[in-house]
């Protein structure tokens, strides 16, 4: 007795644009005689032929012909509600190679909902004819399915069309690497927080793609959805919040903010994958023209570093004014409260512990709040993805992961959710790479430190200065990326498509948005690690009360004092009372500990006070800011911090320290984001034992160098 093995009949559906051939391929399969036209709405609802290739039964499904997933028409709700509930076998996604632009917008929608795909690039003679040419093989890797060239009119490519199908559909076959659209990543986290609340509601009914997918579609207001959904009122009523949330803070709403999100992404993968030799339209030629500038391989880059010299020799030059008012803001108050209160403990635990390390820090929010307005200026004019596109070809030269500069580029601002944002990388191991090299970006907590000794050493190039911190940060994450991925995680590069969104004026609200909450964070570092800080490293310079000092330095200053007043009793005067008090400061705990740990730092000249500063930097990397604020509160400089620094140091030490600040441990906050991504306390050892020699190594040789030279 034989038993015959059923093989189940494999469902195709065909989905793409009005006039993108796609029911003339139908028809070119299932030798149907369906109506064709060149407008919209010729196919209202699906329409299914059974066929046969190479021995397998194949339905095909002629879905409507549609621009997008939204539902905003009965042709879009019958596409989606197919592909969404029936979830064919696969979609073969109609392009019309010769306008790519519209027809991709439907497929980036389509990875949205993770369905097994086939791009079918139909028309492609007429694309030819127009001078267009495509890098299929790379559509492939970027698409994350098989992309065939078909004319529909000739049924060149369909055979290859049905082969591709069948071959998708074993599951033998490896699946595609996956590739995703990202956002905003403000709209990010609005998708994260809904398909966290689904996945709560539909625990056993869907993936995390397609709660990803619905989470979209909720806050893109598709009506339909929402109405399926209105029965989980506080769904829908957080979705609602989401989306006000979002469209008071950008000043615009999240179904245009999903629209140029996917087409950023489909400007970039155009932007690798097409070549037009034709003429293109007068309205998109500016675009292409300013794009063929600041793209362009050689001057690209040279504009690119041209704008960031501006923008930080602007933060200093014009944050100066704003600066000086703070500190002298500062100033009085403390002038003010040292008038008004006692001498006592609590007087001097305020004026030299939180004044001097709040007040210290905090003359540096100009500095920050510009250095952000810029970078949200050149984050809404689209400016910002193409410098992250330009620095995209030199890594892939090198054979590594393109959305590694997503999460470097929001290095620039805090490292730790930075590292966080690699959770969008596929590979592990470009994940883990890109998660140790993130921590060497200048992040605006680092820009405290930077704009302190450039303006106490380097006063008359300050902005250049500041610039060459910067531009030290991307070559050493770059080249450290280079070395991990050719040694201790040597792997090959994934596909990617970095996203060009389309040039826009910027809106004033999302700009100041955006630099405001930047600020924001500042300040609430400023106001809870800073604060505490200061404080703990007061009482450590203040504690123990009980020294034993060398000598009797009380006894002495009271024996001058009986003498008649002279120059040489003043300066007698000044210089025991300087050695007591630094002597003071060396024995308290405070002291003691940095001069504990200052012989490993003593090859750079770095002295114990750098040395407390270093320590306290891993907490945050501000606080060495507000710890030299804090040690040197007793100082009598006229000028204050910036003086007082400067009389401790030379150039070659001070470059050398700026260096080692910006390259050494990561914070605390970075060091847990490394453990939570990498997933493992090996890696955290692995970066702090490279950040630590990388930095002390440079430094060294920086000091050394300024020997020879200085």
């Amino acid at each position: 007795m034989t038993h015959e093995i059923k093989i189940k009949m494999l469902t195709v559906a065909l989905t793409g644009n009005p006039n993108s051939g796609k029911t003339t391929i139908f028809n070119k399969l299932a030798n149907a005689r369906e109506s064709v036209g060149n407008y919209p709405r010729v196919t209202i609802a699906p329409r299914e032929r059974v066929i046969e290739h190479r021995g397998r039964q194949i339905m095909l499904v002629d879905l409507p012909g549609i621009y997008s997933l939204s539902a905003r028409t009965p042709e879009e709700q019958a596409g989606r509600d197919y592909i969404h509930f029936k979830r064919p076998d696969v979609v073969i996604n109609i392009l019309d190679s010769g306008n790519l632009d519209r027809s991709l917008f439907l497929t980036t929608q389509l990875i949205e909902m993770g369905c097994p795909r086939i791009h079918a690039l139909n028309m492609f003679d007429e694309a030819r004819r127009k001078g267009i040419s495509i890098d299929t093989p790379a559509l492939v890797s970027m698409l994350g399915g098989p992309v065939i060239e078909t004319v529909a009119t000739t049924g060149e490519g369909l055979e290859r069309l049905l082969d591709a199908a069948l071959e998708i559909a074993n599951p033998a076959t490896p699946p595609h690497p996956s590739v995703s659209v990202g956002y905003d990543t403000h709209l990010e986290a609005a998708i994260e927080r809904v398909r966290t609340q689904i996945t709560e509601l539909h625990p056993q009914e869907m993936s995390a793609q397609q709660s990803r997918w619905l989470a979209i579609k909720l806050l893109e207001g598709d009506d339909e959805i929402l109405t399926r959904e209105g029965e989980h009122k506080e769904l829908i009523e957080q979705v609602g919040t989401e989306r006000a949330t979002f469209k008071q803070h950008h000043d615009e709403s999240c179904e245009l903010a999903f629209a140029a999100g996917r087409y950023g992404f489909i400007h970039g993968l155009l932007m690798e994958a097409r070549t037009v030799s034709a003429e293109i339209p007068d309205e998109a030629l500016l675009h292409t023209k300013v794009d063929d500038l600041l793209l362009h391989r050689w001057l690209g880059l040279p504009i690119l570093l041209g704008l960031m010299w501006v923008m930080f020799e602007t933060t200093f030059t014009l944050g100066a004014y704003p600066t000086d008012i703070i500190k002298s803001g500062v100033d009085a108050l403390s002038g003010l409260l040292g008038g008004i209160l006692p001498d006592s403990m609590i007087k001097d635990l305020l004026l030299n512990g939180v004044l001097a390390g709040v007040g210290g820090t905090i003359v540096f929010l100009p500095n920050v709040v510009i250095l952000f307005f810029f970078l949200a200026l050149f984050s809404e004019t689209g400016y910002i993805a193409r410098g992250a596109f330009l620095l995209d070809r030199l890594m892939h030269l090198f054979g590594l992961h393109g959305k590694a500069l997503i999460p470097l580029i929001m290095g620039y601002g805090c490292n730790a959710p930075a590292i966080m944002a690699t959770r969008t990388i596929e590979g592990r191991r470009s994940r883990i790479i890109t998660s140790l090299v993130t921590p060497f970006m200048c992040c605006s907590a680092r820009l405290p430190v930077m704009m302190l000794f450039a303006g106490a050493f380097f006063s008359a190039h300050a902005g250049s200065m500041v610039f060459a911190m910067y531009l030290l940060s991307i070559v050493t994450a770059l080249g450290s990326a280079i070395l991990f991925s050719k040694t201790v995680l040597r792997s090959m590069p994934e596909p990617f498509v970095m996203e060009l969104p389309p040039y826009r004026l910027p809106s004033i609200r999302a700009v100041l948005f955006h630099m405001w909450e930047n600020a924001a964070g500042f300040l609430q570092k400023v106001g809870s690690v800073i604060l505490v800080g200061s404080i703990v490293i007061w009482f450590l310079q203040e504690f123990p009360r009980e020294i034993a000092f060398s000598q009797d330095y009380e006894a002495a200053l009271t024996e001058l004092s009986a003498q008649p007043a002279s120059d040489e009793r003043t300066v007698t005067e000044e210089r025991l009372t300087a050695e007591r008090d630094r002597e003071k400061l060396e024995k308290s705990y405070l002291g003691r500990i940095g001069m504990a740990v200052a012989p490993v730092f003593e090859p750079m000249g770095f002295g114990w006070k750098d040395t407390v500063a270093i320590l306290t930097g891993v907490v945050a990397k501000e606080a060495v800011v507000a710890s030299y604020a804090v040690l040197y509160a007793q100082s009598k400089e006229s000028e204050g911090l910036m003086s007082a620094i400067s009389g401790a140091m030379n150039p070659a030490q001070a470059f050398a320290f700026m260096v080692f600040a910006l390259l050494y441990l990561p914070c605390l906050a970075t060091i847990g984001a490394i453990r939570r991504e990498a997933g493992s306390w090996k890696w955290v050892g692995f970066s702090v034992a490279y950040s630590l020699g990388l930095a002390w190594s440079l430094a060294l040789i920086i000091v050394n160098l300024g020997r020879v030279l200085l």
